[in-house]
């Protein structure tokens, strides 16, 4: 199994290229919409997360417990839609919240600004001044939400395997340059593994999501690390009583698992709601 996952500036060719590479390669297509079903099948309205959608938070909003709760989800549903076998993912911090795992091959396209600026006023059929606004609006929100909820500079190609200029390209072109370099990027061995890994950020997720969404443990900054059999619990809580409930309902989620805590009790401890 093998994902691809797609970042982009606004203008660049990102859906399209996206939906050639899909055809391509027979991949599952993975955006937005997809993400949204996949959320709203966890019992989830769509606008609770609307403020926080590729974009920044505002102050307040970044208080909230909504953000957390947006985050939560999101990996979630990264998490589930990759499990179910190889796919392209165009957006949502996908290629961040799957970064590392083996068989994962990432990009980032992008577009001189003159070039963007002519496509966006074709898309808006609009004039270069607001075109440029719809750009500048665009680049904030997505470089504001990588750096709030990932803490990544997003137009950093370091942060990708493979960077390309869409500028002169067209989408089959760019796609056929992805597959060829993900074909001789990726080893056998990465795309093997990749099915495992998958696995356990999954079931970690689970776990956390069971603590904290269904049993109701307040555990604060919980995470549950999954590597082969064992599972680590990490977090902050004020109460010896509430790191063994957690380590249950580990148990009760995990029961083949070794299940080991290393939640900190920090004496009245508490966060804004």
């Amino acid at each position: 199994m093998a994902i691809i996952t797609i970042s982009r500036e606004l203008a660049a060719l990102g859906d399209e290229t996206a939906h050639e590479l899909a055809s391509q390669l027979n991949y599952r297509f993975v955006n937005k919409k997809t993400l949204e079903e996949r959320i709203k099948s966890y019992g989830v309205t769509n606008h609770k997360f609307e403020k926080y959608d590729e974009k920044k938070p505002s102050f307040w909003a970044s208080l909230s417990q909504d953000r957390d709760d947006y985050l939560h989800y999101l990996k979630s549903s990264v998490l589930d839609e990759a499990g179910m076998g190889s796919a392209i993912f165009i957006g949502r911090g996908a290629g961040t919240i799957l970064k590392n795992v083996p068989g994962v091959f990432t990009v980032f396209l992008v577009a001189s600004p003159e070039i963007r600026l002519e496509r966006v006023k074709s898309y808006f059929h609009c004039d270069d001044k607001r075109a440029q606004q719809i750009i500048d609006q665009s680049d904030s929100d997505r470089e504001g939400f990588h750096r709030y909820f990932f803490d990544i500079k997003w137009q950093d190609a370091c942060n990708y395997h493979l960077a390309l200029n869409t500028g002169h390209l067209h989408p089959a072109v760019c796609a056929e340059i992805i597959k060829y370099m993900r074909d001789r990027s990726m080893t056998e061995e990465a795309e093997a593994l990749n099915t495992q890994r998958i696995k356990e950020l999954t079931l970690g997720q689970r776990i956390k999501h069971y603590v904290l969404y269904e049993k109701e443990v307040p555990v604060h900054f919980l995470e549950a690390s999954v590597s082969g059999s064992q599972v680590i619990l990490y977090g902050v809580t004020n109460a010896q009583s509430l790191i063994e409930a957690a380590v249950t309902c580990a148990k009760e989620l995990a029961p083949d698992f070794s299940i080991q805590s290393e939640i900190q009790v920090v004496q009245e401890y508490s966060v804004m709601p």
